[in-house]
């Protein structure tokens, strides 16, 4: 791959509910365990609400995947922070650390502002990070990095696609990625995650979060072709030289051979599904 400067950071986060703070802050002196304390939580959810997701707030990141992206969109690296030990504190240190290493690149997501990032901030609380730089909050409100409008400091493209939230992305990442011919979501779903921790099926859950990477970068892709920042023939060719990448790649990382398995036939000369 090329080794020109990153411009983009392109991630996607996987987490777990932490049992024992379940435990301490909704059932104090009960004497739950964290496995029993989760599953309490998620029957009151689903009776509430009908969905069993525990807030992210309840949650620490056991997978960080991220896409470094140069000025032109092309990749220039895929990595799983802290592979293959991945512990919940070391990879917030490295995330943020990363993003002051590559001199504060543009996060991408897709529902970033909504999840990914939230998390993360809120790991570096729990941990004691700091991040004067991303928190620049004495900043006039437009160019602090965290106001909702800056894409100069994050591009969420769910935000995008739905003009700031004024409608619903019904389908998420896995409907944005198989629009573009792209798998989405193979074996594992966001659901799975949970389980898979508590049978130490760590590195499962990584290999998930990679292909979540890869997909929403080609997202990111398509958007910038939507949005003119790239052509169709760049646009082409990025997809192609990534698939080229991942092919020299796939014997030593199992994701990526899933995620060529998985990629349609239709799209297999780079173009994407809704060339063919």
């Amino acid at each position: 791959m090329i080794r020109d400067p990153v411009r983009y950071l392109v991630f996607d986060v996987e987490s777990v509910a932490d049992g024992d703070l379940i435990a301490r802050t909704r059932y104090p002196g009960q004497g739950l365990s964290a496995p029993d304390a989760i599953r309490r939580f998620q029957q009151e959810l689903l009776q509430e609400s009908g969905r069993d997701f525990i807030p992210y707030t309840f949650h620490i990141p056991v997978s960080v995947v991220v896409a470094k992206v140069a000025e032109d969109l092309s990749l220039i690296d895929v990595v799983a922070l802290d592979e293959p030990e991945y512990r919940p504190q070391t990879i917030s240190e490295r995330f943020w650390q990363g993003w002051l290493h590559y001199n504060k690149p543009i996060w991408v997501t897709f529902n970033g502002r909504g999840f990914d990032l939230p998390l993360m901030e809120l790991a570096a609380f729990r941990y004691g990070l700091s991040v004067p730089e991303w928190f620049n909050l004495h900043d006039r409100t437009y160019a602090q990095r965290r106001n909702r409008y800056n894409l100069a400091s994050h591009i969420d493209l769910q935000e995008v696609l739905t003009n700031f939230g004024s409608t619903w992305f019904r389908g998420g990442l896995n409907l944005a990625a198989q629009l573009i011919g792209q798998p989405g979501k193979i074996d594992v779903s966001g659901q799975m995650v949970q389980q898979l921790y508590d049978q130490g099926r760590v590195a499962e859950i990584n290999n998930y979060c990679r292909c979540d990477v890869l997909d929403t970068y080609f997202v990111f892709l398509q958007v910038a072709v939507l949005t003119g920042q790239i052509d169709a023939e760049r646009h082409k060719t990025h997809r192609r030289s990534v698939r080229q990448w991942l092919e020299q790649q796939a014997d030593k990382q199992p994701a990526y051979r899933d995620y060529l398995e998985n990629w349609p036939v239709h799209a297999a000369d780079g173009s994407s599904g809704l060339e063919n």
